[in-house]
């Protein structure tokens, strides 16, 4: 087996995980998954210091909370480097997550008459420059160990738009785009590039403004017969990050208890 070979299947638990948005919601899940096998983890936040810095101090010297807000190059530059210097190691695995202030309510949702630009850029700032950023800033770390795994967070809104939120599922999609062309680009470097697409989950800091009705109606259109948990969402993103995936590349992983197909 070559060097090469070997560098793919990094083990979870040699790995560093940048985890953008991690001290709340998805995010926090995600980052509690990823300490349960054994990664050193970046608990990356906002505004929410308190949450970020209580999670690292339950993991000393396996997790750090720092600040940056991912649509600044220069903060992502300098996460990645504090974070690097922390563990001794680069990042080597980024969980695209973070997201500009949303909530999944249909009700309060800018309709296509009142849609505005401001509301689509927002929405395509944290997440397409958001990772961006992330992905540039790690890239000299990954490309240095021949080993790199980026794992976006999408939607499974742009397949089955049940409620069209213009803004959040037009800047995923884009998302899906940039997955998919980074794929292609990075992986001669060692470094896959994959996204894992939820609906709605239960329960977020951006799903708890969602009426029960609402879950109930799309936990009744499953094969499980219920809604998909966060817990179960990050499972999917262990996978990717795992040596299980290793040919894996420029995959979108729908994980909604069979809601969407195909």
């Amino acid at each position: 087996m070559t060097s090469a070979t070997l560098s793919l299947a990094l083990p979870i638990r040699d790995q560093v995980v940048l985890v953008t948005g991690g001290a709340r919601g998805l995010g926090a899940r995600l980052v509690q998954s990823f300490l349960g096998e054994g990664a050193r983890v970046v608990v990356n936040y906002v505004g929410s210091a308190a949450a970020a810095r209580e999670t690292a101090a339950a993991f000393p010297k396996r997790a750090v909370s720092i600040q940056a807000d991912v649509c600044d190059p220069a903060q992502v530059a300098a996460l990645v480097d504090e974070a690097a210097a922390y563990f001794g190691s680069p990042i080597n695995t980024v969980i695209n997550n973070a997201l500009a202030d949303f909530s999944f309510n249909g009700d309060a949702r800018p309709h296509a008459g009142a849609l505005t630009w401001e509301n689509l850029d927002q929405q395509f700032s944290g997440t397409v420059r958001g990772a961006l950023n992330t992905v540039q800033s790690a890239l000299p770390g990954m490309r240095a160990t021949g080993f790199g795994r980026i794992i976006n967070v999408g939607t499974n809104l742009f397949q089955n738009p049940v409620v069209p939120y213009h803004d959040y599922t037009a800047a995923k999609a884009a998302l899906l785009s940039l997955t998919r062309t980074l794929a292609h680009d990075l992986g001669p470097d060692g470094i896959t590039v994959n996204m894992v697409s939820g609906g709605l989950l239960r329960t977020t800091d951006a799903s708890s403004a969602t009426p029960e009705a609402v879950f109930d109606l799309i936990a009744a259109g499953t094969p499980l017969r219920r809604v998909t948990t966060p817990e179960e969402f990050a499972d999917a993103a262990l996978f990717f990050a795992s040596p299980w995936s290793r040919s894996v590349a420029g995959q979108n992983l729908v994980v909604d208890g069979g809601l969407v197909m195909g």
